[in-house]
């Protein structure tokens, strides 16, 4: 199931500046990129459209990107919390904070999840929008 290789995600890293994987123990960035590796099957992979498969080249990149994090800080993207724990400012002078509705629907859930904009760019295209409203037509409009 590995998305990419150590050696890959070394050079991947170094080409953009980042000599952290390179200097990093093989224990330590195998154990990363592995983190890396579940968390794009399971928070993007899982989800693609069904013409898509693991085998799109933005899936071994986006798992450097996200071994990256994982690297400098294990279980980055493995966030612990409990819905309580969400909320949002919604005073200043007195400083309110307000719930969020956490109903427990998946949205919810990825909500309080970290996410990379690097890696959404790069996979977001094989998957379903999140929320809005789509409008199709079928036939002609006259």
């Amino acid at each position: 199931m590995g998305y990419g290789t150590l050696a890959g995600w070394r050079a991947y890293a170094t080409a953009r500046g980042n000599s952290a994987p390179a200097v990093a123990t093989d224990e330590n960035a195998n154990a990363a990129l592995l983190r890396a590796q579940d968390y794009i099957k399971y928070t993007y992979v899982a989800y693609f459209y069904s013409q898509y498969t693991d085998t799109v080249e933005e899936v071994e990149f986006a798992t450097y990107e996200a071994a990256i994090y994982e690297l400098g800080q294990p279980g980055f993207f493995s966030a612990v919390y409990t819905p309580s724990q969400q909320s949002v400012l919604t005073e200043v002078d007195g400083i309110k904070w307000t719930p969020v509705d956490n109903s427990g629907s998946p949205e919810a859930f990825a909500n309080a999840s970290p996410t990379s904009t690097r890696i959404e760019a790069m996979l977001r295209r094989y998957m379903p929008s999140k929320g809005g409203v789509a409008i199709f037509s079928v036939g002609s409009l006259e």
